[in-house]
């Protein structure tokens, strides 16, 4: 890695898990809500038959604090608030079932957290009936859930197993004593490799490991050790993601000091470190900071270019309505976004008083939608290609001012309409979709709201 490079490009910058990012959203008093279902109903009636729905279900509770996380969460070992939860989240659902005009037919169900696996096996169980009452299933579905190895028991892997779910992702971060020590985050080899023996035998098709470079007090042996023991494990995906140091935002990851992070270039080294270790294990590198094996579906959709990202990451399935339910939870129509309330309190009153717990959103303009195209492109497949008329909606003579820099520095090169990132430059995808971001370059940010790209 050109040190020179990541000094020049490790700037503050989107994950662009959607378009304009969630900054760049108004208010509610600059968000319909009526307006927002308008958009929820034409989207549906236009692609549920033919494609599904995607369902994202945010699941907040932790029974511990993990120090360098960034989610939104509640830590409580209270688990009496687990029913009074799914209530209110198939209340949620009603709500948005009664104005639909037929059945959501879902093509893809995650739950997201917090930890999913906090709850048990019964509220699980009761969760995913009480969306089912209501709602169709796709012939391709796919559902799947996060997980935290020293909580998802066989009993929870079967009841979710039995009622659809084949796919899970587990958070391990890192596998060194020190670094779980710091960031407050435990979990054993052995404990991880029981989790993954028991979904096996029961037949889940996927696991996933959530890995992190650049955590606290994480040095070149601890993540060989890591990379190692993972490989052993096999899981079918990893996601090996670069460690977001956003202070101002998770009061937790003010516990340690910057002193023990690594520094930019060693946190680059961290990554390609991991990135050749998994690659001469017969991993391949999906998108951004994504890897699975040959066999894997997520291989596949690269190979035929069917690759999606959404607010859950890398998929398979495109669908172009996906609903969120519960706290925090982001919903996508397509030509809008919506997100829910963020503290449980306010949640809890607005379900009681019969109202979807939105509270900022943004409906995307023409411009919105072209920009979206093309980061999406960028995100999933490295490369995109315009026409004329997008160039004039645009003024692509800006946009392309800085490409062109990015093109010297032999991070992409164009083509007539067309950009394609190089095997150099899709270490810095961030920064070249920035190319795009018309909203971030038009009102720059007076704080820091992203984390660094490298």
């Amino acid at each position: 890695m050109n040190n020179s490079l990541v000094t020049k490009y490790n700037v503050p910058g989107p994950r662009y898990t959607s378009y304009p990012t969630v900054p760049y959203w108004g208010s509610l008093e600059d968000f319909n809500v009526d307006l927002w279902k308008q958009n929820v109903l034409k989207t549906f009636e236009a692609t549920n038959s033919s494609e599904g729905i995607s369902l994202y279900i945010q699941l907040p509770y932790c029974e511990h604090l993990c120090h360098y996380c960034g989610c939104n969460k509640k830590i409580t070992t209270q688990h009496s608030v687990e029913a009074p939860y799914v209530k209110r989240v198939l209340k949620e659902w009603d709500l948005y079932c009664d104005f639909l005009p037929a059945k959501p037919i879902i093509r893809e169900l995650h739950f997201g957290g917090g930890t999913p696996t906090f709850f048990s096996a019964e509220n699980l169980e009761l969760l995913i009936c009480g969306i089912l009452k209501r709602a169709g299933i796709n012939n391709r579905s796919e559902f799947s859930f996060k997980a935290h190895p020293t909580s998802t028991n066989k009993e929870k892997l079967e009841t979710l197993f039995n009622l659809g779910f084949k796919r899970l992702s587990l958070g391990v971060q890192d596998f060194s004593p020190e670094v779980q020590r710091v960031i407050n985050r435990y979990q054993t080899v052995d404990e991880v490799q029981e989790v993954v023996e028991n979904a096996r035998n029961i037949g889940y098709k996927s696991i996933n490991f959530d890995l992190i470079f650049g955590l606290p007090k994480q040095t070149k042996a601890s993540i060989e050790d890591t990379i190692e023991k993972t490989i052993e494990l096999r899981p079918d995906r990893i996601a090996y993601y670069s460690y977001a140091h956003v202070p101002w935002v998770s009061k937790a990851q003010r516990l340690y000091s910057e002193k023990d992070l690594p520094s930019n270039d060693e946190k680059r080294n961290l990554y390609e470190l991991g990135k050749a270790m998994l690659e001469d294990a017969n991993f391949i590198e999906i998108g951004m900071d994504h890897f699975a094996l040959p066999s894997d579906d997520l291989t596949k959709s690269v190979q035929d270019k069917s690759l999606h990202r959404n607010f859950m990451g890398y998929t398979t399935a495109h669908t172009q309505l996906m609903i969120g339910l519960g706290v925090s939870s982001i919903s996508d129509s397509w030509t809008a976004f919506a997100q829910n309330v963020k503290t449980i309190k306010e949640y809890e009153r607005l379900i009681d008083a019969n109202e979807l717990p939105v509270f900022k959103g943004h409906f995307l303009t023409k411009e919105d939608q072209v920009i979206r195209k093309h980061i999406l492109n960028l995100m999933c497949h490295f490369e995109t290609e315009w026409c004329d008329t997008e160039s004039n909606l645009l003024h692509f003579d800006a946009i392309l001012e800085k490409l062109h820099e990015m093109e010297n520095d032999g991070l992409c090169y164009i083509e007539h309409n067309k950009l394609v990132v190089t095997e150099k430059g899709q270490k810095f995808v961030r920064n070249i979709c920035m190319a795009f971001d018309l909203r971030l370059q038009r009102k720059q940010p007076d704080q820091q709201l992203f984390s660094s790209t490298i």
